[in-house]
């Protein structure tokens, strides 16, 4: 099934249940007016709701359109927001982007740092950029929403705390990180709000294209209207969802609503394109000695999705407009 929230006036929106085909949507009802209410009692929840769903998909008439709700993030703030970094191809250029060393545990331990979670924004909420000399960059990516996952759990039975995969723009300031990183204690500043598909959706929706805890499908971002990258999500993945649950979880437990991100999704073959700046000005040094493409500034746009092999839109468009932010 597929789930979103609607913009009705509070914090957390309203929870609904949205068809296959994305054109329409009926409310989730009262006993889980909440994407993290539905989390919280997912048992018998996680029922109730695939009725609403089997009966948006059997019947041509029931619900009402979806392209006239204003949808938020399908958890508008978390519990926690966990970002990792799985595409080797993607750490190896950015860190020699900023003349960094990758680590010696580069292809053993996972990176993961933890963001902000209380804001996340929506599929169409603009990037607020004070400043364009921060080196504002977009990062698409795909994630996972957790249920409550024990500490100790292992990769092989981490598959059964995974809820809903979603998309994401891990918004990032580039000129902001490095200065981070050198004080030892990770990114801040650097990371400020980040952007979610309108859509999350079960596992069961993406078919055979869900395997070992990867989405097996290209993930296509587009830069003010021409395709900036499309490379596939899969492959090159080199930790596992699973394998990144077992990770975060071997010292602590997780509460259901964790938002747990893959890391830019990146591919060695170059005509796949990028799913950030940062590659592709990495990539100019290498071939040309210098850096040509600019990070991101006001009116620029960037829009992610992704398709199933039949050309159907799964998760719905995360499309963002860099604007100036007022005090």
């Amino acid at each position: 099934m597929k789930l979103g929230t609607k913009q009705n006036g509070t914090r957390d929106g309203q929870l609904m249940v949205v068809s296959r085909d994305l054109k329409r949507c009926v409310e989730a009802g009262a006993q889980t007016p909440t994407l993290q209410s539905a989390l919280d009692s997912w048992t018998g929840s996680a029922q109730a709701l695939q009725k609403l769903s089997d009966r948006l998909n059997g019947e041509p008439g029931f619900g009402s359109d979806t392209s006239q709700v204003t949808w938020k993030a399908p958890l508008p703030r978390a519990y926690e927001w966990i970002d990792a970094s799985s595409y080797i191809h993607h750490i190896l250029l950015v860190r020699k982007a900023r003349n960094a060393e990758p680590p010696k545990t580069l292809r053993t331990d996972p990176l993961i740092y933890q963001g902000g979670s209380g804001i996340l924004l929506g599929p169409k909420d603009d990037i607020l950029l004070t400043d364009t000399s921060w080196g504002c960059d977009f990062e698409s990516e795909v994630a996972v929403i957790l249920g409550d996952t024990p500490e100790g759990v292992k990769a092989e039975d981490a598959h059964k705390y995974v809820r809903l995969l979603c998309l994401v723009n891990d918004v990032s300031l580039r000129n902001l990180i490095p200065a981070e990183l050198e004080k030892g204690f990770g990114f801040f500043q650097s990371k400020p709000a980040s952007g979610f598909s309108p859509f999350a959706v079960t596992p069961d929706e993406l078919g055979d294209a869900w395997q070992g805890g990867r989405i097996h499908l290209p993930l296509e971002t587009k830069l003010n209207g021409s395709i900036f990258g499309n490379p596939d999500a899969g492959p090159e993945m080199h930790f596992s969802f699973f394998e990144l649950i077992a990770h975060i979880a071997k010292t602590r437990s997780y509460t259901a609503g964790t938002i747990l991100g893959s890391g830019t999704v990146s591919n060695e073959d170059r005509s796949r394109g990028s799913s950030c700046l940062a590659e592709r000005r990495m990539i100019e040094q290498i071939d040309h000695g210098k850096m040509e493409t600019p990070f991101l500034s006001y009116g620029d746009t960037i829009r992610i999705e992704m398709r199933d092999a039949a050309g159907k839109n799964i998760f719905g468009t995360i499309e963002q407009k860099v604007v100036p932010a007022k005090a």
